[in-house]
């Protein structure tokens, strides 16, 4: 992240699980993946609402780990996040990931395709997680995509 970048984040805890990240450790995580000025929403949610935001925007009647919406890609960027916490909890326990760690990953995740990142294709999904990967090592976890 270049400093100069400004982050206006707003986190909304909508989940009742039990070990979820901080406001503090969610700002980390974003800041760290930006690259532009952005103003969002970081809504963590547990699987109703996970499973009807991902019907109603992907057409897929499941909750999935991270959804990312873009609303105004001049700048600043305007977008949302939304986390699902019982899908990432489940992914971090099936993968022998830490939960922290997953989190931290998911979270860039999201933010970097808020900043028009994606992963469609075999090039641009190399790109996108050799930038995860070094952002997370860069915060001292490990590297997401290392396979157990």
């Amino acid at each position: 992240m270049n400093d100069e970048n400004k982050l206006s984040l707003s986190v909304q805890f909508a989940s009742n699980a039990k070990k979820l990240p901080t406001r503090p450790q969610f700002r980390r995580w974003v800041k760290v993946a930006l690259q532009q000025d952005v103003q969002m929403v970081l809504r963590v949610v547990d699987e109703i609402e996970g499973r009807a935001l991902n019907q109603s925007y992907r057409g897929k009647d499941y909750a999935t780990n991270v959804l990312t919406f873009v609303y105004d890609d001049s700048e600043p960027l305007y977008g949302d996040v939304v986390i699902c916490a019982p899908v990432v909890a489940r992914e971090a326990k099936e993968q022998g990931k830490d939960l922290l760690a997953h989190y931290a990953h998911l979270t860039i995740h999201a933010v970097l395709h808020l900043q028009g990142y994606d992963h469609e294709n075999k090039r641009d999904a190399e790109e996108m997680e050799a930038l995860e990967t070094a952002l997370m090592l860069k915060l001292r976890y490990p590297a997401p995509y290392l396979i157990r």
